[in-house]
């Protein structure tokens, strides 16, 4: 067996229209195609792959417990989000990790920010 990537990623939400509004910022986009799982959510297309929003009402997990988005420019990438009023903290550079950030979305899942070593 094989695998050959990641199809989507799956968090919670505590609020799915504040969540979808959060991630559209990244140019995520709401795929209207959802199929009734009897609980209600939101998929998004990110590129090739999805993050699905799952409604719930759980405590959300800390840092361990994430997703990364690869950027080409970290910097413009804060500066595009600070103009959200979203703001990222800085991880310090780690040599193979490349360059790092770290918020949170509406419902505290974090949302890593990564622009590898060339």
């Amino acid at each position: 067996m094989r695998m050959t990537g990641i199809q989507h990623v799956s968090i919670g939400s505590h609020d799915l229209a504040a969540s979808i509004r959060f991630y559209e910022k990244f140019g995520l986009s709401v795929v209207p195609s959802r199929p009734d799982f009897g609980i209600d959510g939101a998929w998004l297309q990110a590129g090739g792959q999805q993050v699905h929003l799952i409604a719930t009402d759980k405590k959300t997990p800390g840092i361990e417990n994430h997703f990364a988005f690869i950027v080409d420019d970290l910097d413009a990438c804060l500066a595009e989000l600070a103009a959200h009023d979203i703001t990222g903290h800085r991880a310090p550079h780690t040599p193979g990790a490349g360059f790092q950030a770290f918020i949170n979305d509406p419902s505290g899942n974090v949302v890593e920010l990564n622009q590898p070593d060339h």
